[in-house]
């Protein structure tokens, strides 16, 4: 129980970052290119809420990894494997679907390394 309540800080203040994060990049950053490529396949981008609390879902989920990645590895080894299950791994799948446009890359895998490192040194310093 008390690997628990250590944990649950660090993992809580890491997906407020991540979902920030993700929300800045995505819907004011890049949300053209998003709209634009939907709108090619004839598409509406999905925006509704329910999609914005996935994501949250998303980045509650990706932030308990991160810490139990961090338990086990250095911050850039944490932060390497993280951002390639969390990113790479993702981006394979929409590109495999069609549904990502590659023009975002090259702003989202700078910012995204930087939200991985940034999560992962977050879950190495939170501590209570």
């Amino acid at each position: 129980m008390k690997t628990i309540k250590k944990a649950i800080l660090p993992i809580l203040i890491a997906t407020v970052w991540i979902s920030i994060s993700e929300f800045v990049r995505n819907e004011f950053l890049l949300k053209s290119y998003w709209i634009e490529h939907y709108e090619s396949m004839g598409l509406v981008f999905p925006s509704e809420p329910i999609n914005g609390a996935i994501w949250g879902l998303w980045s509650l989920c990706f932030a308990i990894s991160i810490y139990i990645f961090s338990q086990k590895f250095t911050l850039a080894q944490t932060t390497f494997i993280s951002w390639f299950v969390g990113f790479v791994c993702m981006w394979l799948v929409i590109g495999n679907m069609n549904v990502l446009p590659f023009k975002i890359l090259p702003f989202a895998i700078p910012l995204s390394i930087l939200e991985v490192f940034l999560s992962s040194l977050i879950v190495k310093k939170v501590k209570i």
